[in-house]
């Protein structure tokens, strides 16, 4: 069985669904909206955590929350339950708990014909969707049988291995788990939320907020839809700048020490063909990149680490880095430092140096202590034409691509609001700082372009060699390394 593809759940004959659908193939775009709204409904700051339970659920992934208690992990959970329907679990695991408690106890009939077996009814081998609470806290022999039951939705009965007919585990933790064991189990949930209390700018909203009352929205998550996402995502591709982006947030985790399995690279790019296509798209793009803050960091330092990453790639229009420009400028700045204070021995038109013949004539008493040093006789080195308009063409063609670059900016900035705010799982708050760091990249360039219009001028002004007149290969200088852009 592949490992790398959810497996749903497909009820044996005779076998009653739990979760029957309302609506029959994909829901669209405003009936996501609609949902996460009535999932985040009565929450403060819930509205992505309500995205990633959302999708999760869309997608067949599992998801774990990490957060002190009453920050709303199971009232999430349980409106994932109305969703979709069936049988609902619900435990509080300790380190005393035992595998009774959630997989059903034995079967003393089954024990009597020699089978080992559990009455499973009523507990997470039926569920549709659970909730586990404090799931760190478990033993190894229970995680070991929600290994099959999260990855391949199989329960091991006796000598059987059972499909069951999760639809979502929602797991939740106080506190992410400090030991390589459990850190090896956090690895199995796909999406990885932090839930944090609300922030003190949303604290008066908090004490003046009122119990909810609306109706769950008549949408439901069926076989028929999960079949309808699976049967159409074959037609869901990556586009090129989203694979660009992937091998280089690849590269960037690699350098800060991030470990990503190819299980969960697999994984989360087929997330990401899921929220294309429920957009109604027929290939994810670089706007999805985003959605992989829930995936792969670990924890929520890695996920602020990601976030600046990502705003930054987002914010940055691939045909031209602000960060290359700055270094490009400040090269050229260097290589103008360097030509500007070099020396060169000052001759005059007879091949003397000049200052020796005003010496000649001098009282040999002025030729003590007093005498000029050598350096007396040098003077600004002087360049060729050629070796100054070889560096001026240079700086030149650098500013003919930034004022390119510059005229396609504000069309930039519009597709990448509008392709952000177009989605269903982004926040607006995210497209507003994707947006607003490409407004920053945009006056960084400026910027940059008037430090060159600078050093631009500067080599024109540098000392002309008049003798020998700008002729010649050898007098072109070599190109200062600006090195390649991003």
């Amino acid at each position: 069985m592949n490992r790398l593809t959810p497996t749903r759940y497909q009820p044996l004959p005779g076998e009653t669904a739990g979760h029957d659908s309302t609506v029959v193939g994909l829901p669209d775009v405003h009936t996501l909206r609609q949902v996460i709204d009535w999932l985040a409904g009565g929450l403060l700051e819930r509205d992505d955590h309500s995205r990633v339970l959302l999708l999760a659920l869309l997608s067949g992934e599992h998801v774990l929350l990490i957060g002190p208690p009453g920050t709303a992990k199971s009232a999430l959970a349980r409106r994932v339950h109305q969703l979709v329907g069936g049988r609902w679990f619900e435990r509080l695991l300790t380190r005393f708990t035992v595998p009774e408690e959630l997989f059903g106890p034995l079967s003393l009939s089954a024990l009597d014909e020699g089978r080992y077996e559990r009455e499973t009814d009523a507990y997470l081998p039926t569920a549709d969707v659970a909730f586990l609470d404090e799931v760190f806290k478990a033993n190894s022999a229970i995680l070991n049988a929600l290994l099959g039951i999260l990855n391949e939705r199989v329960f091991d009965q006796g000598a059987r291995r059972v499909a069951v007919p999760l639809a979502c585990l929602v797991a939740a933790s106080n506190e992410w788990p400090d030991d390589d064991g459990m850190r090896a189990f956090q690895d199995r949930f796909l999406f990885r939320c932090d839930v944090s209390p609300v922030a003190d700018a949303s604290f008066r909203a908090l004490l003046t907020l009122l119990d909810r009352s609306d109706e769950p929205p008549g949408w439901r998550l069926g076989r028929q839809v999960a079949a309808s996402i699976d049967r159409s995502l074959r037609g869901v591709s990556l586009s090129d700048p989203l694979i660009e982006g992937l091998v280089a947030l690849r590269a960037s985790l690699r350098a800060s020490s991030g470990v990503v399995s190819d299980r969960r690279w697999v994984r989360a790019v087929r997330v990401l063909r899921v929220a294309a296509l429920l957009e109604g798209r027929s290939q994810a793009g670089v706007e999805h990149l985003p959605i992989l803050r829930w995936m792969l960091p670990a924890t929520p330092a890695q996920v602020a680490v990601f976030d600046d990453w990502v705003l930054h790639w987002l914010g940055v229009d691939r045909t031209l880095d602000p960060i290359w420009l700055d270094r490009a400028a400040q090269a050229f700045a260097q290589q103008l430092e360097l030509e500007q204070s070099a020396g060169e021995l000052a001759f005059d038109d007879s091949g003397k140096l000049a200052l020796a013949r005003q010496l000649a004539g001098a009282d040999s008493a002025a030729l003590g202590e007093g005498a000029p040093r050598l350096s007396a006789f040098s003077r600004a080195r002087r360049y060729s034409a050629a070796h100054i308009g070889a560096r001026v063409a240079q700086i030149s063609a650098v500013i003919d691509r930034v004022d390119h670059w510059l005229q396609g900016a504000d069309r930039h900035a519009r597709d990448l609001a509008t392709g952000l705010s177009a989605g269903v799982w982004l926040s607006p708050t995210f497209a507003d700082r994707a947006v607003a760091t490409f407004h920053e990249s945009v006056e960084r360039v400026r910027a940059a372009r008037e430090r060159l219009i600078v050093a631009r001028e500067a080599f024109c002004s540098l000392p002309v060699n008049e003798a020998v007149g700008g002729l010649g290969g050898d007098l072109i200088p070599d190109p200062v390394d600006i090195g390649q852009s991003a």
